[in-house]
């Protein structure tokens, strides 16, 4: 079953909720209400963890310890599977949980797609595929990016108490990587792109698979592109690399099953370049029913050179973000991302950004 609103404030309804409903009869807001195929979003934000593929006892276990509600979890190469699919949604459900998305890096940053190069439409019948399997997990979100030649990045350097963690360094280049490939300068892919190649092929991509996506009443959420340089290595990252970007990829698309997955910290990463901050985003994409997935993640500073840091250690004062989404009537799903390593085990880490984001929301809420 797809969720459904609720239509009756709930026992823990702040008081701003009861005025709501009384205003306007129940909470949930126009916006929100069924366009076609796609089911409106219930009430209230939906904290998650993202735990490994395959997922374990322990790993459904941690997240009841941590007080969150639903999990996010990653398939790609031969783990990519329907079966699958189904499996990790029954585990969770039988562990108290939900499943906000399974992504498959599969068909996740296609250079085929991105650049029209060989395999380009075997590849977006892969991704229509993937859509149909999700639906038939019951999975209705799912995370899309278009970068063509991967996550750029520098050596990686420390955060507070000399904690490991991604950095970019313009100066320094980097290489970009995605599914065990490796892009580099001067020009990853042997030539130079123009801006209208890229915007022809995401408008290509985009046009066959959203109407698959309204058939099946998913949700595509786009990622911002990591980092958001306007060129890297031959390739402009002209679409989601910028507001504007956003906002007219959103008009090609021109379906209300393809929005917006907003990684604070990507956008953070591009400060000015963005055109609009992170807040500014936030607030536009959740006014056209577009918003429905925040990466919660803090970095050092903008381009030229940021550091990934804890969420409380960043240039930007997260609690802002999410007392924006608060604000808006967000409902979808909050994620903690990239969180730096910490003494005593991979958990401890994404304990600490799920302890925060869910502080900062009990605060936005009072």
């Amino acid at each position: 079953m797809r969720e459904m609103p609720d239509t009756h404030p709930s026992p823990n309804a702040t008081r701003r909720d009861f005025a709501r409903f009384a205003l306007g009869g129940a909470l949930t807001p126009l916006a929100a209400q069924p366009k076609g195929n796609l089911s409106p979003l219930s009430p209230g934000i939906k904290i998650t963890l993202q735990i490994p593929t395959n997922p374990s006892a322990a790993d459904f276990q941690f997240a009841n310890q941590l007080g969150v509600e639903y999990v996010s979890i990653p398939s790609g190469g031969e783990t990519a599977k329907v079966d699958n699919y189904i499996l990790w949604k029954q585990q969770a459900e039988a562990a108290g949980l939900k499943v906000w998305n399974i992504g498959n890096s599969n068909v996740h940053n296609m250079p085929e797609v991105t650049l029209n190069l060989p395999g380009r439409d075997q590849k977006v019948e892969e991704y229509k595929n993937y859509l149909r399997n999700l639906a038939k997990a019951g999975i209705y979100y799912t995370t899309y990016a278009h970068m063509a030649n991967g996550i750029w990045s520098t050596s990686p350097e420390t955060t507070r108490g000399g904690a490991p963690a991604r950095a970019f360094d313009l100066a320094k280049g980097g290489a970009g990587h995605w599914m065990n490939k490796v892009y580099e300068p001067p020009l990853s892919h042997g030539r130079r792109y123009s801006k209208e190649e890229i915007w022809e092929n995401y408008t290509y991509f985009i046009r066959q698979v959203a109407p698959v996506a309204e058939e099946l009443g998913i949700r595509i959420g786009i990622h911002p592109d990591d980092p958001p340089v306007p060129e890297l290595a031959g390739v402009p990252r002209c679409i989601f690399g910028n507001f504007e970007g956003y906002a007219r990829a959103l008009e090609i698309a021109n379906s209300p099953n393809v929005g917006v997955c907003l990684c604070c910290g990507t956008w953070l990463e591009g400060g000015k370049l963005m055109g609009k901050d992170v807040l500014e985003a936030a607030r536009y994409f959740a006014k056209q029913d577009k918003l429905w997935k925040i990466h919660f993640r803090n970095v050092s500073a903008p381009l030229p050179h940021f550091v990934e840091s804890f969420v409380d250690n960043g240039y930007m004062d997260m609690y802002k973000i999410m007392r924006t989404l608060v604000e808006v009537d967000f409902r979808g799903c909050v994620i903690a991302d990239h969180v730096p390593q910490m003494i005593g085990g991979h958990n401890v880490g994404w304990a600490y950004s799920i302890a925060w984001i869910r502080a900062m929301h009990a605060r936005a809420l009072a």
